[in-house]
């Protein structure tokens, strides 16, 4: 065993966006909330699990300003994203039922030009009666618009210190200019405590004699004092604004090699992956469910509320945005030419839809979607198509040509040192409604990728080509192994699929058919023999730069297995997300694991 049950995946990561459960035993236990489990967990995958730093910020929050035996919080980096949480509470809370259900924004006392680059979105939660917690749950585990581990790292010693402070209503603000200072190792001799007095720009005040603008400026140098000692110096803040840039350079695909933030941010940019694609069409999200779950909000912003289509068997959580925020959706679960033939009867009939949502290629079958019919029926009959390229990335395929928005998750192979979240949503600026988008996201978009996460996302980010190239050819070698096994009943990849074709028809010239594979076995036996047994970091996540298992149906279905058995998905089924690791050395963990079969099915 490699990691202990509830360690941080990887090892020693104080912000690991995974979780070691290295035995399927320990899978089954995490899912029915068995103590010997859950009580050794020291984190999970964020949006299932809430970071115990975010947990602590929260409970301090409601020991302010709640009732800490009664209620509970859940935290938002903005007051629309909270909004988003608070609604969804008050429409599925009895309107007869008692319920005092409330938003408190946070934020620091420096704001405008004199806040760091990256500071000024902090922090709106919504408190709850704590019995409402399941209904909360959802909207930060489907929207992916929670906080995330750093940011709520950085608010818990900001509030803790007195730099962030309730962010009043305007007219509240107004009768009550308060300045509100830290702990006295930030202040000046001449910086105090208390009210302004008088009235004008340059009003004195009464006890110091200084002015209010010499106290203004004498707090923004404490403030970002604060900045620097909470951020630390070999991770200025600073820097955010060139990683988010850099980052939307590389997603743009107008950079094409391994290369440093000065580079990337002096490098010319070259074409794009559509001819006039530019950074500007990139747009950064806290997580990869937040860009799904914007892009779904933008397209109704947009065209109007409409059902959608989830077509392909998606992620969970796709499925679950388009059914719970909006009119609802058609699904085809097989994603399948026979499911396109009978949406293609739906709108001869007069059905008509905002949006459909795919995968290329799905997770976790791996089967490539026929994207060119979905753009030619799209074209006919007026919806958008929206492509998650996360599994695939662009620099082994490119969909965008038949897509109106792509959307990614950064965390996974983007970053893949799994140590941060992040997400994007690229606009096709040759798309039918790229105009229409392009002022919808002026007009709505938030920023809301922290500061601290973007600098990382940029670091990690910054070998990318040469990660995925290894990757590639890595798993070609260990899928052929598997694929010639008589142990493995089948082997999930876009190389093997029978949907082969309609990937190959969108590989780049110099693309592979990426790091993400599934297994199953002839047993339920078989397949616990070969996932006890295989020698790697076990946990939920994906496009690792170390190579990842989980049993993904247990994690992702566990309250559904006979619905994802009928769209083909096998509740034993083995996912393997391949890292950087040699090839030789895994080919020898691989087949450890296979002789372990051998000797179940002797």
């Amino acid at each position: 065993m490699i990691q202990d049950i509830g360690g941080p995946v990887p090892p020693h990561t104080d912000h690991a966006v995974s979780v070691s459960l290295p035995t399927w035993k320990a899978n089954v236990a995490y899912e029915e909330g068995e103590s010997w489990v859950v009580d050794k967990m020291q984190c999970g995958y964020p949006r299932f699990f809430i970071h115990p730093i975010i947990q602590d910020l929260a409970r301090e929050i409601v020991r302010r300003y709640g009732s800490p035996e009664l209620e509970t919080a859940i935290l938002f980096p903005s007051l629309k994203t909270s909004g988003v949480c608070y609604s969804f509470l008050k429409s599925k809370i009895l309107a007869e039922e008692p319920c005092n259900v409330r938003t408190i924004d946070f934020a620091l006392p420096i704001q405008g030009e004199d806040a760091p680059s990256g500071t000024d979105s902090i922090l709106s939660c919504v408190i709850y009666p704590i019995q409402h917690a399941p209904i909360a749950k959802q909207v930060w585990q489907h929207t992916g618009n929670g906080i995330s581990s750093r940011r709520a790292e950085f608010c818990l010693n900001a509030l803790r210190d007195g730099f962030l402070v309730e962010r009043k209503p305007a007219a509240q603000c107004m009768a009550s200019p308060r300045f509100f200072k830290g702990p006295r190792r930030y202040q000046g001799r001449e910086s105090i405590s208390g009210m302004s007095q008088g009235s004008g720009t340059h009003a004195r005040d009464s006890t110091t004699g200084t002015n209010t603008t010499t106290r203004n400026m004498q707090d923004g140098r404490e403030h970002v004092q604060f900045i620097e000692e909470r951020f630390g110096r070999n991770l200025s803040t600073s820097l955010a604004g060139q990683a988010r840039l850099a980052v939307r350079r590389r997603i743009a695909g107008v950079l094409t090699a391994d290369m440093e933030l000065n580079e990337a941010l002096e490098e010319k940019s070259g074409e794009g992956r559509v001819a006039g694609l530019t950074e500007s069409d990139v747009f950064l999200f806290p997580t990869g469910m937040s860009s799904i779950f914007n892009a779904h909000q933008m397209l109704m912003a947009a065209k109007g509320e409409m059902k959608s289509i989830c077509f392909g068997f998606p992620y969970t959580d796709t499925l679950k945005i388009l059914q719970k925020w909006g009119p609802g959706c058609l699904f085809y679960g097989h994603g399948s030419s026979e499911d396109l033939d009978d949406l293609e009867s739906q709108l001869l009939k007069g059905e008509r839809f905002l949006a459909l949502f795919t995968e290329f290629p799905g997770n976790p079958l791996l089967k490539a979607p026929d994207l060119k019919r979905i753009r030619s029926l799209a074209d006919r009959y007026n919806f958008a198509v929206v492509v998650d390229e996360t599994v695939g990335n662009f620099l082994n395929i490119n969909v965008l040509p038949y897509a109106d928005i792509v959307v990614s998750s950064l965390t996974k192979i983007f970053s893949g040192d799994s140590n941060v979240m992040g997400g994007s949503a690229v606009l096709n600026p040759h798309g039918h409604y790229y105009g229409s988008l392009k002022n919808i996201f002026a007009r709505e978009y938030e920023d809301n990728l922290w500061a601290e996460d973007a600098v990382f996302l940029e670091r990690n980010s910054r070998d990318f080509v040469s990660r995925i190239d290894k990757i590639n050819k890595t798993t070609e070698d260990i899928t052929a192994m598997l694929e010639d096994s008589p142990l493995v009943k089948q082997v999930y990849y876009p190389k093997y699929n029978s949907s082969k074709p309609l990937y190959e028809a969108f590989r780049n010239q110099s693309g592979g058919y990426g790091g993400l594979f599934s297994v199953t076995f002839h047993s339920t036996a078989a397949a616990v023999a070969f996932f006890d047994h295989l020698e790697v970091l076990k946990g939920p996540s994906l496009g690792t730069n170390f190579t990842l298992s989980c049993p993904y149906t247990l994690l992702a279905h566990y309250s559904e297995l006979e619905w994802a058995s009928s769209f083909g998905v096998d509740f034993d089924l083995v996912r393997i997300s391949v890292g950087l690791e040699d090839v030789s050395d895994l080919r020898q963990r691989f087949q450890q694991a296979l002789k372990a079969v051998a000797e179940v099915n002797a």
